[in-house]
């Protein structure tokens, strides 16, 4: 039989139409270049090929660089998906071998008709989640396009940036890039166009998107959308904390103050115990005030390395944008889930702490946080009360302002079509109003994937006629965009609005809410306000951003 298979050197074109001999396969099977990788046939008739290993990480130093998988000499069989090391329910999860993918094929996928394919880059501050934690994407492949969702190194294994060649920094992502082109030469065997690449994701998925967008690395993707996660945003980029590795030894009674020798024992330890152990000292825990201590850096040139960025992402000019599509935007109320989970001494307590973030004010601190109270709360105390207010503050700081500049950054630099969006639906799919049982107004963070991605244990299956038509736009817009580069090439009954690309003189977005409107500048007012506050203290910007 494996002979026979051989002779199928492509792998699809019966492989998949589930024919061989005559006979029906139930258990679909694609020749690739890294071996045969047999999957499953879901209930809905499409093909999945569940924990496709793309990478592999050194045992040995389970913090640096991976590399790319040999491949297979026997059958994969990709039944299992599987995730990275990390805490979910404080509980520590995962395994280190988890530098793998999840592929979706519809059945309309042959050799003879290649599909687009979208790349889903998941959320979780760098510190959670897993290819399939946020659901599957049965609503995008019902639209032909081919759907792969990645695995990458979290936390502690995938973000300390220590600045030497062991661990450089960015692991998390040049993992990501190992996929991309494990993707690059391996979709065409599921019946993929590999040149017909959207990469798309949310949160830090979207700051990841945003970063392989800038990044140093050959292109590896026609289309970028980026939900909830510009990559200027303040959150991100932080100064890296070196001492990570002598924190973990020393707590796990291990005394050094050697960082090699830290990460020589850091690596024979339990990845359990090493992830709850950073996740109890907060080193891999995120709040609402303050970034997880293993992101994404500002790596340092080291010869030898291959380096992600280095630079911050509002200083890089590369010649990807130019030819890029990208659809960039946010939800209406980011902050919602965070601060109205938050307590009124909370509030009380405020103090706009989050500019220092972003700004090095010095004796300037005071000014600038008056200048921000008034603009957003007047003369009232910090309370309560003006708790809507001071949500807004940090959706407009940490979410909406950054996407607006970040998108104006890529015109800067070239790009040719941006497009704009501002998600406002509330409906009963909302992942984390519904998730946290969230009483807030609009769509909180996170909110729109209940509605590009089916997640039946969390919603059940039951959809309301309202919240179908979000899902049928939502994934309409997003698959338009993966064929076309353009989400509305024509208006329909479904979507009877054209969606304009922003440019240097006009801002027009996508308000997705019950009814799709065109809307010029979101949050017009506040935004003007930030776009002061910076050139005001633009010689106070972090990372060399002097007017930037």
């Amino acid at each position: 039989m494996l002979q026979a298979l051989d002779m199928w050197t492509v792998g699809l074109p019966v492989l998949l139409c589930g024919l061989v001999q005559g006979l029906y396969r139930v258990d679909p099977l694609v020749s690739t270049n890294k071996g045969l990788i047999r999957g499953l046939r879901s209930n809905e008739g499409y093909a999945q090929f569940l924990g496709v290993p793309y990478a592999v990480v050194d045992k040995n130093n389970p913090f640096g660089p991976s590399v790319q998988h040999p491949g297979f000499d026997d059958i994969f069989e990709a039944y299992e998906s599987n995730v990275c090391p990390q805490v979910s329910s404080d509980v520590a999860i995962g395994t280190i071998d988890c530098l793998t993918m999840n592929i979706y094929v519809p059945s309309a996928a042959t050799t003879q008709n290649r599909l687009p394919v979208m790349i889903w880059i998941h959320g979780g501050a760098f510190i959670t989640g897993s290819a399939q934690t946020e659901g599957n994407p049965n609503f995008l492949l019902k639209n032909d396009v081919i759907v792969v969702a990645i695995n990458y190194r979290l936390g502690a294994y995938g973000f300390m940036c220590l600045d030497i060649p062991e661990v450089p920094g960015n692991q998390g992502l040049k993992d990501q890039v190992l996929a991309l082109r494990w993707i690059n030469e391996n979709i065409e065997a599921f019946g993929g166009d590999d040149s017909q690449i959207t990469v798309f994701g949310e949160s830090a998925g979207g700051m990841s998107v945003n970063l392989h967008l800038l990044s140093s690395y050959e292109r590896l993707f026609h289309k970028a959308i980026i939900q909830s996660g510009p990559a200027s945003s303040p959150w991100l980029i932080m100064e890296p904390d070196k001492t990570i590795p002598i924190k973990l030894a020393n707590s796990l009674d291990f005394e050094t103050e050697d960082i090699l020798e830290a990460l020589e024992y850091l690596a024979s330890v339990d990845v359990h115990t090493l992830v709850k152990v950073a996740h109890d000292l907060k080193i891999s825990d995120s709040t609402a005030t303050k970034s997880p201590g293993t992101l994404p850096c500002i790596e340092k040139e080291i010869d030898g390395v291959e380096s992600f960025i280095t630079d911050h992402p509002m200083n890089i000019n590369t010649p990807k944008v130019r030819n890029t599509p990208v659809i960039i935007g946010h939800t209406n109320n980011e902050y919602g889930l965070q601060y109205r989970l938050a307590d009124s001494d909370f509030f009380a307590n405020y103090d706009f702490g989050l500019l220092s973030n972003a700004f090095d004010l010095g004796d300037n601190w005071e000014d600038a946080v008056n200048d921000v109270r008034h603009f957003y709360i007047g003369d009232e105390a910090a309370n309560k009360n003006v708790s809507d207010k001071i949500t807004d503050f940090a959706s407009d700081f940490v979410f909406n302002h950054p996407t607006q500049r970040m998108a104006e950054r890529i015109l800067d630099i070239g790009g040719r079509t941006v497009y704009r969006y501002v998600f406002s639906y509330s409906g009963n799919r909302n992942l984390l109003k519904v998730l946290f049982n969230v009483n807030a107004t609009g769509a909180i963070h996170a909110d729109e994937l209940g509605y590009l991605l089916d997640n039946v244990e969390l919603f059940g299956e039951q959809v309301t006629p309202q919240d179908q038509l979000m899902i049928d736009r939502l994934t309409t817009l997003w698959t338009n965009f993966a064929k076309y580069g353009d989400p509305t090439p024509a208006t329909s009954d479904l979507l009877p609005v054209k969606w304009q690309p922003i440019t240097k003189t006009s801002q027009p977005y996508l308000n997705l809410d019950s009814d799709l409107t065109l809307r010029a500048r979101p949050f017009h007012d506040r935004m003007a306000f930030w776009d002061l506050f910076y050139k005001l203290y633009r010689n106070q910007q972090q990372y060399g951003l002097s007017g930037k």
